[in-house]
């Protein structure tokens, strides 16, 4: 496919359904010409198919037949293990590759987006780096510019910030200071207390306050992708400790009576809200 052709097809809005997926869109985005544009190309790709265009497009030809075989086996499980699956097969066979390094960053540096989430999952299935090398190396995918990636940036985070919150929630506070929005929202959308497809931090639903270590950081934030997550994990704490909450509401609208505070704040509210379990003095739009 000529160069024209492909930045025709970058240029594209995504189908509204798989079937409604042009051919020639579905075959660059297997050949990993392309990255997706929406959750419905996503869900699309042809894995094991990307996995040996993707391999033999960057000459690991003594692997091809070796990832493409493991990767057919985790055909049946659903999208995210499909893609930790992938990460892990990938961590395991450049484990003892010479070029492991350079071989990484063609996968990390990738022009298909799910090919950079399977790099940013094959560190997730390394569990000898420590935290803060580990924090290190995904803030590329952090700050990456497919929100999938990105998505999968912080899934991949979560279980080992779990292990020791406060030393986390220290190193994260580093994290919230970046001026990318996406790094942000990454540390907290990370930590939430329950978050989106992922396991409950069951600490943080009965205690939310080690949170407030990263979150008085941006309780203003300038940049509402940011602001939403905020919300969110407020949200998200309010559903088992509704009174903390409305109390850290309540502070933060004294002590930053900002836009974009009142903004985070209703959002945070909003369960509450829809269960009438707000009193007089934290009254909501």
């Amino acid at each position: 496919m000529h160069t024209v052709e492909l930045e025709r097809l970058k240029a594209r809005k995504g189908a509204r359904k798989r079937s409604e997926i042009p051919n020639d869109v579905l075959w660059a985005l297997n050949q990993g010409k392309i990255e997706t544009v929406n959750l419905v190309e996503w869900l699309a790709i042809d894995m094991p198919f990307l996995l040996r265009n993707s391999l033999t497009e960057i000459g690991w030809e003594e692997q091809i037949d070796n990832l493409y075989n493991q990767s057919l086996k985790l055909q049946d499980q659903g999208i995210t293990k499909r893609l930790k699956g992938i990460g892990t097969i990938v961590f395991q066979a450049l484990e003892d590759e010479e070029n492991r390094t350079e071989i990484f960053e063609t996968l990390a540096s990738h022009t298909s987006d799910m090919v950079r989430a399977w790099a940013a999952f094959s560190i997730a299935a390394d569990q000898t780096i420590s935290l803060p090398q580990r924090l290190e190396i995904m803030g590329r995918f952090a700050a990456d510019g497919s929100f999938s990636v990105r998505e999968c940036a912080w899934d991949a985070l979560r279980s080992y910030l779990v292990e020791d919150l406060a030393y986390s929630f220290e190193l994260l506070t580093e994290w919230v200071k970046d001026e990318d929005p996406n790094i942000r929202r990454c540390a907290v959308e990370a930590t939430r207390p329950r978050g989106v497809w992922c396991k409950h931090i069951p600490t943080l639903k009965k205690n939310p306050d080690p949170g407030l270590t990263i979150l008085e950081f941006v309780r203003s934030d300038p940049s509402n992708y940011v602001q939403r997550s905020v919300g969110n994990w407020l949200n998200d704490a309010s559903k088992s400790s509704p009174d903390w909450v409305i109390n850290t509401c309540l502070r933060w609208r004294k002590e930053s009576p900002t836009k974009e505070t009142s903004w985070i704040i209703k959002h945070a509210l909003r369960t509450l809200k829809k269960q009438n379990s707000l009193s007089q003095d934290i009254k909501i739009g």
